[in-house]
C-alpha cells in the first residue's frame, strides 16, 4: 500500500446471550479454556469500521459510540497490528449495551479482529485466538468469541475454547426472543473469581452434561430457566418479571451476567400478552430474532486518498 492512502474494513460480530454454562479452565493452553454451556446467537451486535493509513510510526487507536474505554477490543487491535507500520484507528458501533450479558465484549473483540486481521493480511483463524485470548485474560467472558465467531441460532459449547480445542455446534432457531434490562450492569468478573459463586454455578449446572449430550433448542430453554432458579443472581424485580413472563407463557430467563432477561413466547396469543404486561410495566425491551451467520466481515479493500 503506498503512502498517503487509507484502506477501510468493516466487520460485524453478533451479540449473544448465555443461558446456562459451567467455567472450565484446567487446560494448559489457554485456546482451550473457557465454559462449556449454551445460548442464543443474536442479530444485533457491534460494528467494527478499522482504517489502516500507511506510513510513518505505528499507532493504534480505538474509539466508539459508547463512553469510557474498551480494553479488549483495544488490545485485540494492538496485538494483531504489532508487526505493522501506519496507524491504525478502529471505531466501535454498539447495539447492545454493555455489562448486561449481551457478550458486547466478546463481540466487540471479534469485530474488531476480523476487521484488524483483514487490512494486515493475517488468517481469520489468529484473528478468532487473539480475540478469544483477549477476552478471556481481560475478564469479559468466558467463550461469548467461540460462541459466536461460525455460526447462529442457538449455541451449544461442547468443548470449552475455540476450535480445535473447543467445539461449538449450531441449531437454527427463526423464533424471535423478548429482551429486556431490569437494573444496572453486574460485574462478571467478580462473580467469576469468587469461589462461592463457582460453587452455586458449578450445582446449577449440573444438568448441563445431558443437554450437551442431546443439544436441542427445546431443550436449551428449559435448562436455562431451572439454571436461572438454582444460580439465585437475578435481583428481586429481574426475578419477578421472570415469573410474570412465566405466567403469561413464555420460556423465561436471565442472560449470564446482567440484569437481562431473554423470554421465548410460545405463540401469538402470549407473545401479544406479554408485550402489553411489560408496556403496562414499564419494563424497557425489544424483539430481537436469533442470527442467522457468526461474526463476518461486510466490505475489505476500499481505498481512497487522505487528502
Amino acid at each position: 500500500m503506498s503512502a498517503g492512502r487509507i484502506v477501510e474494513v468493516r466487520a460485524f460480530a453478533p451479540a449473544h446471550v448465555t443461558g446456562v454454562f459451567r467455567p472450565s479452565m484446567a487446560a494448559r493452553d489457554p485456546r482451550g479454556r473457557g465454559s462449556i454451556g449454551a445460548g442464543v446467537v443474536l442479530e444485533l451486535g457491534v460494528f467494527a469500521r478499522a482504517r489502516l493509513a500507511a506510513g510513518g510510526a505505528r499507532r493504534v487507536q480505538l474509539s466508539s459510540d459508547l463512553p469510557g474505554p474498551l480494553p479488549i477490543s483495544e488490545e485485540v487491535a494492538r496485538r494483531l497490528f504489532s508487526r505493522h507500520a501506519g496507524s491504525l484507528s478502529v471505531h466501535l458501533t454498539h447495539q447492545v449495551p454493555i455489562g448486561q450479558g449481551f457478550g458486547s465484549s466478546a463481540a466487540g473483540a471479534a469485530a474488531t479482529a476480523l476487521a484488524t486481521a483483514a487490512l494486515v493480511g493475517r488468517p481469520s483463524s489468529e484473528a478468532l485466538a487473539v480475540a478469544h485470548l483477549a477476552d478471556l485474560f481481560g475478564e469479559g467472558g468466558l467463550g461469548g468469541v467461540a460462541s459466536i465467531y461460525k455460526g447462529g441460532g442457538i449455541e451449544f459449547r461442547l468443548r470449552p475454547g475455540i476450535p480445535p480445542w473447543g467445539r461449538v455446534v449450531h441449531r437454527a432457531s427463526d423464533d424471535p426472543l423478548i429482551v429486556g434490562i431490569v437494573g444496572g450492569p453486574i460485574p462478571s468478573p467478580a462473580i467469576l473469581r469468587s469461589p462461592r459463586w463457582r460453587e452455586r454455578i458449578d450445582r446449577a449446572s449440573r444438568d448441563l452434561p445431558e443437554l450437551l449430550r442431546r443439544p436441542d433448542p427445546e431443550r436449551f430453554f428449559d435448562s436455562s430457566e431451572r439454571f436461572t432458579d438454582r444460580v439465585g443472581l437475578a435481583s428481586d424485580p429481574l426475578r419477578r418479571v421472570i415469573r410474570a413472563l412465566r405466567r403469561r407463557g413464555a420460556h423465561a430467563a436471565q442472560a449470564m451476567f446482567g440484569r437481562c432477561f431473554f423470554a421465548r413466547p410460545p405463540d401469538r396469543r402470549s407473545h401479544d400478552a406479554i408485550v402489553r404486561w411489560l408496556t403496562v410495566a414499564r419494563v424497557p425491551a425489544i424483539e430481537v430474532r436469533p442470527a442467522r451467520s457468526g461474526a463476518r466481515l461486510l466490505a475489505a479493500g476500499a481505498s481512497h486518498p487522505t487528502g
